[in-house]
């Protein structure tokens, strides 16, 4: 099996021409999404739940681990990551360090010097981080993880007037100079959403979870739904008991040719089975869900199949990860991708913006950037917008039955 084709040294270019920088910015980054050999397909749900980097585990971390530089450019370029953190949360720490460097090594001459940080996961430890790093010249600082830690990075960096590309997915936390690259619901359900009504579902039941997750996905659909002259027919949350909001909805069905349910894979199988067991016929609607579906559980299951979510195209962290593996001999999780195309980003701007390359009209650029998940772009609140697929349930995965856009409209 052939593998892609990789350029060693990617070139960041317009995505338009003559047209001015503000309109056109729009730089490449990183490599190619071209088709790679199948045999990746880890869960975007596994590391990315949303909020479920908002605190860090419970188990007591490791001692911090020292600072380190990579590259020798001119630009600093602060990282914070919670290294030394227990768990999952230092696993995830080490895998997007990694790409950082990817980054710095795949992009041809960049002319950042990456300052790398152990924040511990805390945020005493993200602050004291921050402050080291614009004490040695850092002009941008990337991280950190956790939601907690972010409002004290941002504090340091406002005292220099310099950005900070966090990434948590909590949306409250954006803003002022502070930008997620993320994985966000909110553009999960506005993708889906809109494609669902350019197909003609536009009477959609809603079932999503009663937590901070469910709270920001019920502030999106009931925005976007009726945006696109659709309405909610049923709405609502579960906690610990599903069966009951299961039995109301499907109660509801008969007037709807859409349900969405949004949770992750374990959750919402469990949801899909309590629906069926409350009567309802989920192969004579259309199932709905976002990137969080992007799970084995929810291929693997019968109720679920033909389902559409929203999410990244697959093939760019297929080709990411073969290249991952083969410098560090493991798989990348599922958001080391943050990681890399923030290095990119950054590297990218300080090699074509001279000195306004970090400042909030180049970063909330309209055109936005491509990277390894496809088109994104900052917003002026901080939050993001992502181009997604859309992608359909089967059993071996999930299949594209829409392709990410190639540019951001207005």
């Amino acid at each position: 099996m052939v593998g892609p084709r990789y350029p060693k040294s990617p070139v960041p270019g317009s995505l338009m021409s003559g047209a001015t920088r503000r309109s056109a910015l729009g730089l490449l980054l990183g490599a190619p999404l071209l088709s790679a050999c199948a045999g990746v397909q880890q869960s975007l749900s596994q590391f990315s739940n949303p909020f479920s980097s908002s605190a860090p585990p419970a188990q007591p971390a490791g001692p911090p681990q020292q600072a380190t530089t990579a590259g020798t450019g001119g630009v600093k370029v602060a990282v914070i990551l919670p290294l030394s953190a227990a768990g999952n949360a230092g696993l995830a720490a080490q895998s997007m360090r990694n790409a950082a460097e990817m980054a710095l090594a795949e992009f041809q001459n960049p002319n950042i010097q990456l300052l790398i940080k152990d924040d511990n996961g805390s945020p005493q430890g993200a602050q004291a981080s921050a402050q080291q790093a614009v004490d040695e010249g850092a002009e941008i600082i990337l991280g950190p993880l956790f939601a907690q830690s972010v409002p004290a990075v941002a504090q340091v960096a406002r005292t220099r007037g310099i950005s900070v590309i966090a990434f948590s997915t909590d949306s409250s936390i954006a803003g002022r100079g502070v930008y997620l690259l993320s994985f966000l619901p909110e553009s999960d359900v506005n993708r889906i959403v809109d494609y669902s009504a350019s197909i003609g579902k536009r009477s959609v039941a809603v079932l999503v979870p009663d937590n901070a997750y469910g709270n920001v996905v019920e502030a999106a659909v009931k925005a976007a739904v009726p945006r696109r002259g659709g309405r909610i027919v049923a709405f609502e949350k579960y906690g610990a008991d599903r069966a009951t909001p299961a039995r109301t909805v499907a109660q509801q069905l008969g007037s709807a040719d859409a349900l969405f349910m949004a949770d992750d894979g374990d959750a919402v199988v469990s949801v899909a089975d309590a629906m069926t067991a409350a009567g309802a016929n989920l192969r004579n609607i259309q199932l709905l869900g976002t990137g969080l579906w992007d799970s084995p559980r929810v291929y693997a299951s019968a109720a679920l199949q033909g389902g559409l979510y929203a999410a990244p195209d697959p093939a760019g962290f297929r080709a990411f990860s073969g290249r991952y593996r083969t410098k560090y001999g493991a798989e990348p999780i599922r958001t080391a991708t943050l990681a890399y195309d923030a290095v990119a980003l950054v590297a990218a701007l300080a090699r074509t913006q001279g000195t306004t390359r970090f400042s909030p009209d180049v970063l909330t650029n309209p055109s936005g950037f491509a990277g390894i998940d496809g088109l994104f772009r900052f917003r002026a609140d901080g939050t993001n917008e992502r181009g997604l697929a859309v992608m359909k349930v089967a059993q071996g995965g999930g299949v594209a039955v829409a392709g990410s856009p190639k540019s951001f409209g207005a």
